[in-house]
């Protein structure tokens, strides 16, 4: 799971490790955040000053240990829909450090960022593949502005229903131009590949479905053809991504041995 820095926090690292998701945030100025030692006596050759004065920074697996029923209950309800992770992550905001709830899920979150923080620090192509997530979910939110262009994009209703569902409008509309714009790419991928242009994959898997310049975001209006049934798509296009599949299955056995 991918997210900037604002979609990550102790608690959030902690809920996504229990639910068994490997959150891995692009995160702005993360040479400025703290890494936890995991007992007071833990040195490190090399690296130990990221971790700062030693015997500080060191978690609390007791009362992690202490917490652990619980922490697996609460992350069992979320699993089953008995409470939505927006309502516990709301309850495990930072004004509830007194809770022993919050406490354990810090500590625990404290540890899984620490190791994020160092698998980042270490794994060149995992910084490439966070990297590059980061970047298309950005591009995504701005091609959905651009869609979302009513009202200068601003939700006026204060009815959170009526919010959501502007929301969803929003993403569903979004994703049909991106539908729309893919069944093009291809279309002209095939009509270069019948006149007899050799289509490089790599070149091909640059190009964004994100385009807005053929795109008239107030519509056309023609009635006449409301009738009109569209041709059934082709999901088929004649071009080996095998190389790049193999680039990417590389990167990723790289990550893991370092």
């Amino acid at each position: 799971m991918h997210a900037d820095t604002q979609g990550q926090s102790f608690p959030v690292f902690a809920l996504a490790h229990l639910l068994g998701f490997d959150l891995m945030p692009r995160i702005r100025n993360w040479k400025e955040l703290t890494f936890y030692r995991p007992s007071k006596q833990s040195e490190y050759v090399h690296i130990d000053a990221l971790f700062g004065e030693p015997g500080k920074h060191v978690i609390d697996f007791d009362l992690i240990e202490s917490q652990f029923r619980h922490l697996m209950r609460v992350a069992v309800s979320v699993r089953e829909g008995t409470i939505s992770s927006s309502t516990l992550l709301k309850r495990l905001r930072s004004g509830s450090r007194k809770n022993a709830t919050y406490a354990a899920f810090r500590e625990v979150g404290r540890v899984i960022r620490t190791v994020q923080l160092l698998r980042y620090l270490s794994d060149a192509p995992l910084r490439r593949r966070v990297t590059a997530a980061a970047n298309k979910v950005e591009s995504f939110n701005r091609f959905s502005q651009w869609i979302g262009f009513g009202n200068r994009g601003v939700i006026a209703d204060n009815d959170p229903i009526e919010q959501e569902k502007a929301m969803k409008f929003n993403a569903l509309l979004t994703n049909a131009v991106i539908f729309h714009n893919a069944l093009d790419i291809a279309e002209i991928v095939r009509q270069l590949l019948e006149e007899g242009w050799e289509i490089d994959p790599e070149d091909l898997a640059h190009i964004s479905p994100y385009l807005t310049e053929h795109i008239n975001r107030f519509g056309e209006y023609s009635t006449h053809e409301l009738g009109i049934q569209p041709e059934a798509y082709d999901p088929k296009l004649d071009v080996d991504f095998t190389p790049l599949r193999e680039q990417d299955l590389t990167a990723a056995g790289l990550g893991q041995a370092a």
